[in-house]
């Protein structure tokens, strides 16, 4: 017996499909949603502080903020610096909705984690924190970038996310245009933690799409710090260089 209706036609197979690079627009001959080429291209982090993962001309040094200074969290991982293109591709997906490209961008770093997971010794977290988003930036808005990236990575990589775990009671003047000393005083008080966190011997990934200067990470981890975590990451897609460098 045929119950399957007779179609001489070309049927539409999605996995099948040619797949298009959302950097360049070309076919990727695979199922990724970037192009080999592309991808080879990306503004990857060699050399950096161990720390903050700030650029710098060596491998295996820490930058003299982090020496003189040294911030809450452990250590940032970051696959790229925050330069063309994967400053329009963040500005895109943050600003203007592509959320394409965060997912992209998510999936590559999600692969670079997992790399570093099981060929440097990474431990992985117990728990992947977004670093929550002022109110009203978030009705603006919409979303937060932080939260969906987090999100992509929790399903990529297996590890859990707890979005109602951080919280940002206090409206601030947006980071963008502060420097770093003022980025500090901006953020005096503006993260709490939820009635019911449960902290203590936890070991927490914040998650971002940039670290600038680190301030807002470094409120955060020292939050967590304070209530008894074991240890803090810092998970982002870019790390900005020093400024004029």
């Amino acid at each position: 017996m045929h119950c399957q209706p007779g179609y001489k036609h070309k049927v539409y197979i999605w996995s099948k499909t040619v797949q298009t690079c959302l950097v360049c627009d070309e076919a990727t001959e695979s199922a990724e949603c970037i192009c080999n080429v592309c991808e080879t291209e990306l503004p990857w982090l060699m050399e950096h502080c161990d720390v903050c993962a700030l650029p710098l001309p060596m491998e295996g040094l820490i930058c003299g903020q982090c020496q003189k200074h040294p911030p809450a969290f452990n250590q940032v991982i970051a696959p790229w610096t925050y330069s063309f293109p994967i400053d329009s591709l963040i500005s895109r997906f943050k600003h203007q909705a592509r959320w394409p490209l965060g997912q992209m961008l998510a999936q590559l770093l999600a692969q670079h984690l997992q790399h570093r997971f099981d060929t440097t010794g990474l431990t992985p977290p117990d728990c992947l924190l977004p670093v929550p988003l002022a109110r009203k930036r978030l009705r603006e808005r919409g979303y937060n970038q932080a939260l969906m990236l987090a999100h992509w990575l929790s399903s990529n990589l297996s590890i859990p996310h707890d979005e109602h775990l951080l919280l940002r009671p206090h409206e601030t003047v947006a980071q963008q245009a502060l420097d770093a000393k003022t980025r500090k005083r901006n953020l005096l008080g503006a993260f709490a933690l939820a009635p019911d966190a449960q902290v203590q011997g936890r070991h927490f990934a914040l998650v971002d799409d940039v670290l600038t200067t680190g301030a807002t990470a470094h409120s955060l981890a020292r939050l967590l710090m304070n209530a008894g975590a074991r240890q803090v990451d810092v998970y982002c897609l870019a790390r900005t260089p020093k400024p004029g460098s």
